[in-house]
């Protein structure tokens, strides 16, 4: 089932267990053995300067059952998804270690599947388990601006935005579809570009907004520098966006610029013209 995976991870790691796992009847992930010792420890200025001791999963299950789930630190939830897919071995070593590496938690879930994949002690049932969780945030933020009409919504579809882009690494374009009473009707992804340039065509977005019967339109993209300043090519493209589709009376009501943790509205800003 994995097999394409495989390909695309070149060598196995020798701390994932067993080499072939993907292709054997009753493969099961084993975590990465980090030290043999209880405790290991970490380099300074990193979220944690040990990632141990170990195990302890019955209380952690009966915690959240008896005090819910909030209760948890990120590496904590962390390490409790983890025991999905690591089904024996303490998995807060693990837990700790991607949080290190990658920042936080939100990042570790966010991270690219191809990065996650050459990561030591994770592998494919570890990786779908976080993609899994990760789009089920998604769609859950996105449940609360759908059949809503939307600039009566704002903070609750920035919250959406933000959790679909801003962690991003590839500049992303993407469209929110409008009916007449502003209420959306699909978020699709145009383009996915470089770190710095997602290359858009106006008669692509004319072609789409009338295959929708869509009334109005935001553009989205987001800068994985983080900064949410736009471009002179932006500015530009969001005019040539603007005044193509308002030849079919089709609105453009703005073009959010997503960075991380800020973001940017042209019309706040008074950028649509």
């Amino acid at each position: 089932m994995f097999g394409w995976i495989d390909r695309l991870r070149g060598p196995a790691d020798p701390f994932e267990q067993p080499e072939a796992a993907p292709r054997m009847r009753g493969f099961r992930e084993v975590p990465a053995p980090y030290l043999p010792g209880p405790e290991q420890s970490a380099p300074g200025n990193l979220p944690f300067a040990t990632i141990g001791p170990t195990g302890h999963r019955e209380r952690m299950r009966a915690r959240v059952l008896e005090h819910g789930a909030s209760t948890l630190a990120d590496y904590e939830l962390l390490e409790m998804l983890l025991f999905l897919a690591f089904k024996k071995g303490d998995t807060k070593p693990l837990a700790k270690s991607l949080i290190n590496r990658f920042g936080s938690l939100s990042r570790v879930m966010c991270a690219p599947q191809l990065e996650l994949l050459e990561t030591r002690g994770l592998g494919p049932h570890s990786v779908v388990t976080l993609k899994l969780v990760q789009e089920a945030g998604v769609r859950m933020a996105r449940a609360e601006v759908m059949d809503q009409p939307v600039l009566n919504n704002w903070d609750r579809l920035m919250d959406y935005l933000t959790t679909v882009l801003a962690r991003e690494k590839i500049e992303q374009f993407r469209i929110l579809f409008l009916d007449p009473k502003n209420r959306l009707i699909a978020d699709e992804a145009q383009a996915r570009g470089t770190v710095n340039h997602t290359p858009v065509y106006p008669r692509e977005v004319v072609k789409r907004a009338l295959e929708l019967h869509a009334t109005a339109l935001i553009l989205v993209h987001n800068h994985p520098s983080g900064d949410p300043t736009p471009s002179r090519a932006d500015i530009d493209m969001t005019q040539e966006v603007r005044e193509a589709v308002s030849v079919l009376g089709v609105v453009l009501h703005d073009h959010v610029i997503v960075g991380n943790g800020r973001w940017l509205s042209f019309r706040k800003e008074g950028l649509l013209r």
